[in-house]
């Protein structure tokens, strides 16, 4: 069954976290590849108030049909309230990497 390849945002609150989440996701099959992106400073609004922190970006090489699944997985193992999950079309991809990637999304979960 084809697959419809995203690429999803999650920020963590540090790298240990984002190093578990890492491995649960690729465990669990949600992804084929996570890139840890340290040294985030944040800016945003949280309950009325602008907030600052330093966060850790995961990069996750994902499907459209795993969303829902991963979305779950995060906000069940996650330190946040409310954990940013964003998913983005990868519309153009380079036939490489998108046959690698098919390949570990298509492979059956051990």
């Amino acid at each position: 069954m084809p697959f419809t390849p995203r690429i999803v945002y999650v920020t963590a609150s540090s790298l240990e976290e984002a190093r578990k989440l890492t491995q649960g996701i690729l465990e669990h099959r949600f992804a084929a590849c996570v890139n840890i992106v340290p040294g985030v400073e944040s800016h945003y609004w949280w309950m009325g108030k602008l907030e600052t922190a330093g966060e850790v970006t995961l990069v996750i090489k994902s499907s459209a049909e795993q969303f829902e699944a991963l979305g779950g997985y995060v906000r069940k193992h996650h330190s946040y309230e409310c954990p940013e999950i964003i998913a983005v079309a990868a519309k153009e991809i380079s036939p490489d990497y998108r046959s690698w990637w098919d390949e570990v999304m298509m492979k059956p979960s051990d």
